[in-house]
């Protein structure tokens, strides 16, 4: 084969897996939405705050959706991230309020800290003690929701408490690129980074494929499952701060259903639900996905009710849609190994002729 023909084929072969790629399908169906709601509504992605509300509305999702993609590759759900998110951004309001001196910058590392120390407790009962992650943070969900509801009682944090240069954050654009979408794509490109070209990210995706192999091989998996829901409290904490920057108000009610919909953006987005698989981009997508389905249904009339129901078929559809991927490839090895086999065995029949 020549060596243009060879490119060609080879650009081609790039091209058929990128199309292959679940990204590049929630992508397509992302933009579908997106045309859809824009042919109803011309608002919807060209007026005045169109487009900035399609960057700014997934942002918080997004951070709650690579924090939950990080546990699952590792073969664990964490179901606490919007008790996190919500004790975190009340405690951001409360800090403002109780130390009117404290500089933004701490408030907001401290309100980071705090999220990252209610990960270490997820971390320390799931993999010190052993417990399935599915009870662990269920049940740290509702403690911490709880601890939430008793510190706020009736109050709420209002606009009025928190300070001009941190509501600014919820608010300022760079070249017209909303903040907290920028801290977002920020997130989502460090752990991307890590997962995809550091070692304890290769490692979560070994141990999520099979632990008790990863085991044997000497990996440190309880290290890595604590380090993932460590990881995973910090990005609720952050969701927390950006939650409390964007609305202003924070009741003890912040954030609540949002732990499902973190799982349905990344299960969408093809992280495997049985760990081992998926990129927290796709995760990523997933959230957009979801968000913009969620704003476009009632600029279709659509009631807003039939939103679950969409994230529901969407859900069901990709794993059943992962499920046969896997059977696709788990044959194709199969045939691959018999190939090989039979060739191997030819040969060594070959050279006992000769």
């Amino acid at each position: 084969m020549s060596a243009p023909a060879a490119l060609a084929t080879d650009r081609m072969d790039r091209v058929r897996q990128l199309l292959k790629r679940r990204e590049t399908s929630v992508v397509l169906a992302i933009l579908v939405v997106v045309a859809i709601a824009t042919s109803v509504n011309s608002s919807f992605a060209f007026g005045g705050d169109g487009f900035r509300n399609l960057l700014l509305t997934p942002s918080l999702l997004i951070v709650l959706a690579v924090a939950q993609a990080i546990v699952i590759v590792s073969k664990n759900i964490d179901l606490s991230v919007s008790a996190v998110l919500g004790i975190t951004a009340y405690a951001t309001g409360r800090m403002f309020t109780d130390w009117p001196g404290l500089p933004v910058v701490v408030v907001v590392l401290l309100a980071v800290g705090f999220g990252a120390l209610l990960g270490v407790v997820n971390g320390a009962l799931v993999s010190v003690a052993r417990v399935p992650s599915l009870v662990i943070t269920l049940g740290t969900l509702y403690i911490f929701r709880g601890v939430d509801i008793a510190w706020a009682g009736g109050t709420r944090i209002n606009a009025a408490d928190l300070p001009v240069a941190f509501k600014r954050i919820g608010i300022a654009s760079v070249v017209g690129i909303p903040v907290l979408t920028i801290v977002a794509v920020v997130v989502l490109a460090v752990v991307a980074f890590v997962l995809g070209s550091m070692r304890a990210g290769r490692e979560l995706y070994a141990i999520g494929s099979d632990d008790d192999a990863a085991d044997l091989y000497g990996l440190r998996v309880r290290r890595r499952v604590f380090a993932s829901f460590v990881a995973s409290g910090t990005l609720a904490g952050l969701a927390g701060v950006l939650f409390a920057a964007r609305y202003a108000t924070v009741s003890s009610t912040a954030g609540t259903g949002l732990e499902l919909q973190a799982v349905a953006a990344a299960v969408i987005g093809g992280v495997a639900i049985a760990g081992g698989s998926g990129t927290v981009l796709g995760a990523a997508l997933g959230a957009v996905l979801l968000t913009t389905i969620d704003r476009a249904l009632p600029t279709v009339g659509i009631p807003d009710f039939w939103q679950q129901a969409v994230v529901g078929v969407l859900i069901i559809g990709a794993i059943v849609l992962d499920r046969v991927l896997a059977q696709r490839n788990a044959r194709r090895l199969i045939t691959q190994t018999e190939h090989q086999h039979g060739s191997t065995v030819a040969a060594a029949l070959g050279e006992a002729d000769q």
